[in-house]
């Protein structure tokens, strides 16, 4: 096992510059680049983004839309300031070599490190991601177990239309129902509209820290795992029904085995892995996708809407800096679940797959 976790520590670096290859090609080329944005700022334009084409150069011979009537040194000091002066190629050079110091440079419009800004947002992206799988996983497993067990009976039915129900019901819209009911809206206000913690919460002691965390965690964690349990929640029946109907639970069953036992001791076992499979993907998802909405709704500075603010600004260093750690943290996760895989089942060796 030693070896394969050796190997796929290794395919992390070729993997990362991949990607990030990848994406800048994708990003430097795009138009409304930070240059472009400065010049509309300095053509008042009111910051929009303007798009770059060679129909539009001004009359000094510049690529950039809006360009006319600037000064070529006031365009090129623009340049110089946002590192485009030199060719793509050298600027992909010199941030991977900045990468490899684990140096993701300084945003443009905020004028702050990139890697202070990621650990800053990153643990309330963690928060979110963390808590709300260890809900939805803690309700989907037992309840699918409930549901494969009781196939077809009441239970099952009525479960069932409250799952599709509420997987039908994308979840940013769970959190402004939650708002309007429980956080000041238009009935109770229980809970806080914003943030992870109060503002006084450096002078709390520590059992009041934990319940003004969970006090602001309590609304946004709802509406994450209201509207991500669902599929979790069949996964688990359907490979439950399935392992239930093998020939060895029949055998054990005709041995009179406890139905328990059987359920918890053998089934379980083979039943779950399906969701260990998933269980990287899923994690990803929520802290970097899922939980974008919600951090908007709720305020809540995490890194998913920070890396999408950096898009809408087009503020390529905390692009690269939060792509850098979804794509490390993702895979990761993904070794993770694969070390899981064989802790739940050891008859999986990966090393003598790949020989």
């Amino acid at each position: 096992m030693g070896v394969y976790i050796l190997k796929r520590l290794m395919l992390i670096v070729p993997t990362l510059f991949g990607i990030m290859l990848v994406n800048f090609i994708i990003v430097q080329f795009a138009p409304g680049g930070p240059v472009e944005q400065v010049i509309a700022q300095a053509s008042g334009f009111g910051g929009a983004s303007v798009g770059v084409s060679s129909a539009a150069m001004g009359p000094s011979g510049s690529s950039y839309a809006g360009a006319s009537g600037l000064d070529p040194e006031q365009i090129a000091a623009i340049e110089k300031q946002f590192g485009f002066d030199k060719p793509p190629h050298e600027r992909f050079i010199q941030m991977i070599g900045n990468y490899l110091q684990l140096d993701f440079g300084d945003s443009f419009f905020q004028d702050r490190p990139v890697v202070d800004l990621v650990l800053e947002r990153l643990p309330v992206s963690l928060s979110l991601g963390l808590w709300s799988l260890l809900l939805i996983y803690g309700i989907s497993i037992p309840l699918g177990i409930a549901k494969a067990v009781r196939n077809g009976a009441k239970f099952d039915i009525w479960t069932s239309a409250v799952i599709f129900a509420a997987y039908a019901v994308p979840g940013f819209l769970f959190a402004i129902l939650l708002i309007v009911v429980f956080a000041g809206g238009s009935y109770l206000d229980w809970f806080p509209l914003r943030g992870l913690v109060s503002e006084s919460f450096s002078e709390m002691g520590l059992l009041e820290k934990i319940k003004d965390y969970l006090w602001h965690l309590a609304l946004p964690l709802t509406a994450l795992t209201l509207g991500g349990f669902a599929m979790p929640t069949m996964l688990t029946k359907n490979s439950f029904l399935e392992e239930l109907n093998k020939q060895y639970v029949l055998t054990a069953r005709a041995k009179g085995l406890k139905e328990r036992r059987l359920l918890y001791g053998h089934v379980f076992r083979n039943a779950v892995l399906i969701l260990i499979a998933g269980f990287s993907g899923a994690f990803v998802s929520i802290i970097f996708t899922g939980a974008l909405l919600i951090e908007v709704i709720f305020s809540l500075d995490g890194i998913g809407l920070l890396g999408f603010e950096a898009i809408v600004k087009r503020d390529y260093p905390i692009i690269f800096g939060t792509l850098f750690s979804f794509t490390l943290i993702g895979m990761l996760v993904q070794l993770i679940g694969d070390l899981a895989y064989v802790l739940v089942d050891p008859r999986i060796d990966f090393e003598s797959r790949e020989t």
